[in-house]
């Protein structure tokens, strides 16, 4: 183990975001002491406000109405139509099992929303999915509102729910918190045939049935989603910052260890809250350095590109100021170290077995390359996490998880598959976008060719099948920004972009909306920022415009004169499936690089 001292970038990086941050986060920490001085005591409480927050515990009522240990309020995100949330089913149950071991009592707080955007991509819920994330931030602070409690356990993990739930956790910050994840499903059919058959139905080579036994072998039972995508990238970051009992990002539905790992978890909330002696509220874990080591996780994974917009909306509600300015810069000095799929072969398991997350935890300090001194929720600091866990009998226990387990899969940050993260601002006079340059290999770092110019995923696709895009082409997707309808992805795009660019044609896509996490191997301009509704830079754009992205460069331009055009007219908003009732969410939006968030712009964050 080498030690070294912190990388220069990361800390000048990091003093940055302190600074510009100053004002905003003492008012944010200001907040939180108020908060935590005058939390309800709930013996101060009328009779009647205890008699209804207590009037469903049925043996914990006593324990409760005494104030005989800490109340843990859960916020879940359970429904069993989303895989990765169906076993949270029995964990409010075992919790409080778990909880009165350690003299503690829990109560069910609340409830959150949580869409699939695997089902709803390239229909018109998908539309509703980013704005899903102030929804859940909403209903979070709803269920803590009772103020009968004196900690957070917080049960989620897919695309919005995890960043919406620390938002609205953190308008909580005075109290503890931990997330509890369930883990992924167990591996289905490879992922390389996955594409293989998509590809092949975008082509017509492939029948729907066939298409939807590959999806099913892919997708299968309760857990997340295998693909290192948003899901899997929420909880990555959730061991970067600390918010995790050590090591439970991977583990599966089902295990004695994921059992275990839950277990900690309940008994360790109970043992942080303010009348401890070891207090850790929310906000104090959730700092500048911590958000500096989730940016660094996501890079040194690969991790998805929605958190360019997930990390500055979290960071936000904490009172702290992060960019792509910080992002890029980053990604500058933190290396590649792990290729899970799309970005390599294998999946989150084949990682976890690898080493996986106590793996890269230390090889980044190792280098140097994450903040060590962070305050986390588990005793023993953020050196805790580059363990792994395990179980010794009955046993919960840690151990060091040795070397990479594969070299294809996991490298040491000495070593690594490239030397930056790949995660690239791009800018010019089209604006600025994000770049994931790790899904894509280096020859196609650079696409200048024609554009053509779509205002919907449909519109792309049926011109794919028409033969209209045999041809080098820039394909610009405009109107898709969080004020003209939501910021849905686009993950539809994907295959058709992936057989022009397998034909021989240099292909890239130009977007002010959103591409999946687990989007790759096409060049991609995306969240780009202005958006075109308003008149940003590519509602000037016309058909057979040069336009030239680059991530080597950071260059996203064109050689029309846009100063002379006027922008071209907005689609008018769709309706049905409840979209026009997020009409205020759309109209009070802030731009992508800010967080892309209504409740954030309207509260002045």
């Amino acid at each position: 183990m080498t030690n070294k001292t912190l990388n220069d970038t990361i800390h000048r990086v990091t003093q940055r975001v302190i600074e510009n941050s100053r004002d905003s986060r003492a008012d944010y920490l200001d907040l939180m002491d108020r908060e935590g001085e005058r939390q309800v005591n709930r013996g101060s409480l009328s009779c009647s406000n205890l008699a209804h927050a207590f009037a469903g515990a049925e043996e914990d009522q006593e324990a409760i109405r005494a104030a005989r240990g800490p109340n843990l309020g859960i916020v879940t995100a359970y429904n069993d139509m989303l895989s990765a949330h169906q076993p949270y089913y029995r964990y409010p149950e075992r919790m409080k099992i778990w909880a009165r071991e350690v003299g503690a009592t829990v109560q069910v707080a609340g409830g959150t929303p949580a869409m699939c955007d695997g089902v709803t991509q390239g229909e018109a819920g998908m539309e509703l999915s980013l704005f899903s994330r102030d929804t859940i931030a909403l209903s979070t602070t709803i269920a803590l509102s009772h103020a009968m409690y004196d900690g957070m356990a917080l049960l989620g993990i897919c695309d919005k729910i995890v960043p919406g739930l620390l938002m609205g956790a953190l308008r909580f910050g005075h109290l503890p918190a931990i997330f509890v994840p369930s883990g992924p499903m167990g591996t289905g059919i490879s992922n390389k045939e996955k594409q293989r058959t998509r590809q092949l139905y975008a082509e017509g080579k492939a029948t729907r049935d066939e298409l939807l036994a590959s999806e099913m072998g892919s997708y299968h039972s309760p857990g997340t989603c295998t693909f290192y995508g948003t899901a899997n990238s929420n909880q990555m970051m959730m061991e970067m910052m600390g918010l995790h009992v050590p090591g439970a990002a991977f583990v599966q539905p089902g295990a004695k260890l994921r059992q275990e790992l839950s277990r900690a978890a309940t008994h360790r909330l109970a043992a942080i809250g303010k009348s401890s002696e070891d207090f850790r509220p929310l906000a104090r874990v959730v700092d500048e350095k911590a958000i500096v080591n989730a940016a660094i996780g996501l890079l040194a994974t690969g991790g998805s590109t929605n958190h360019a917009i997930h990390i500055p909306a979290m960071a936000r509600a904490a009172g702290i100021r992060f960019d792509w300015n910080d992002l890029s810069e980053l990604s500058s000095a933190v290396p590649l170290v792990a290729r899970v799929y799309p970005n390599g072969s294998g999946d989150v398991n084949h990682f976890h077995e690898a080493g996986g997350m106590g793996y890269v935890i230390g090889t980044l300090l190792d280098e140097g390359l994450a903040h060590r001194d962070i305050l986390t929720i588990w005793d023993g600091g953020f050196e805790s996490y580059s363990k792994e866990p395990g179980m010794n009998g009955d046993d919960l226990t840690w151990r060091d998880p040795g070397p990479s387990g594969d070299t294809e899969m996991l490298r040491p940050a000495s070593d690594p598959f490239q030397a930056d993260g790949g995660m690239r601002l791009v800018q010019g006079n089209l604006g600025r976008a994000c770049f994931k340059s790790s899904a894509v290999k280096r020859e196609r770092w650079t696409i200048e060719a024609p554009c053509r110019v779509f205002e919907t995923q449909k519109d792309v696709n049926q011109a794919f099948e028409l033969g209209e895009l045999q041809c080098d082409v820039v394909v610009v997707v405009r109107f898709q920004g969080p004020r003209a309808n939501g910021m849905p992805e686009l993950h539809k795009l994907t295959p058709a972009l992936g057989v022009l660019q397998d034909r021989g044609y240099k292909v890239a896509l130009v977007t002010d909306g959103r591409m999946s996490g687990a989007s790759g191997k096409v060049p991609a301009a995306i969240h780009c920022t202005p958006e075109a509704l308003g008149g940003g830079p590519l509602s000037k754009l016309r058909d057979g415009d040069i336009v030239r992205v680059c991530a080597a460069t950071g260059q996203l331009s064109t050689d029309a004169d846009l100063d002379a055009r006027e922008p071209a007219p907005a689609p008018e908003p769709e309706t049905g499936m409840g979209r026009e009732l997020f009409a205020m969410f759309r109209s009070n939006a802030d731009g992508a690089e800010q967080g892309a968030s209504s409740m954030m712009a309207m509260a002045g964050l």
